[in-house]
């Protein structure tokens, strides 16, 4: 029998192919698939982040990782669809209009999925009507925000003000971060929480679908 250690072993070093090889195997062993996933793919996502976290590894680093694990999870998704498990929340995600950075977005979602959540990319350049109009139908229980221009997240307090709006606000958790943005400003705008790093946005956006 495979052991599960060995896919999250084998995605810690970024060995896409391997892994894909490795949770096909276990699947046809008849591993449970929420165990391979929980064991062998977030265990070593979840590894990842905590390295990145402490400067140990970095941005090259996650995302050789994350294109391993996307690539076991995909393998996986029809299966737990099957058996009726659950994300552990649903998010959407985007860097705010005017603004084409997605790097850090990127990051933070690759780090979300790595913490088992289901992340809506809305891309970059995204209006404040688009991110509430998104959570509103996909049924998201946070809107994430990114920015890396000061010119630009003044937006975030518009996603604030639009959520307000549709009425939504008290449904739909806010969370801003990105380089000109800190805790002061999410606090000045009504935002619920801002995060310094991809991997503490990760357990902040858990948390926050748990509540």
């Amino acid at each position: 029998m495979i052991n599960l250690s060995e896919i999250s072993e084998n995605l810690q070093r970024g060995k896409t192919k391997v892994v894909k090889e490795l949770v096909q195997q276990a699947i046809d062993e008849g591993c449970k698939p929420e165990d391979i996933l929980e064991q062998g793919l977030l265990h070593g996502m979840g590894i990842i982040g905590e390295k990145f976290k402490n400067n140990e590894v970095y941005v090259p680093e996650v995302l050789v990782a994350a294109r391993a694990m996307n690539a076991g999870a995909q393998l996986l998704k029809p299966l737990l669809a099957a058996s009726g498990v659950a994300a552990t929340g649903k998010v959407c995600i985007g860097t705010v209009q005017g603004d084409l950075h997605d790097i850090g977005k990127n990051l933070v979602k690759m780090m979300m999925e790595g913490k088992g959540l289901e992340v809506v990319d809305l891309g970059t350049d995204v209006s404040a009507d688009t991110f509430v109009q998104a959570a509103i139908e996909q049924n998201c229980q946070v809107i994430c925000c990114s920015a890396l221009l000061t010119t630009t997240m003044n937006v975030m307090g518009d996603v604030v003000k639009a959520a307000e709006a549709a009425g939504v606000r008290d449904k739909v958790k806010i969370m801003v971060g990105g380089a000109p943005v800190n805790e002061d400003f999410c606090k000045s705008i009504g935002a619920d929480c801002y995060t310094t790093d991809a991997a503490s946005a990760a357990d902040a956006a858990v948390a926050l679908c748990k509540a």
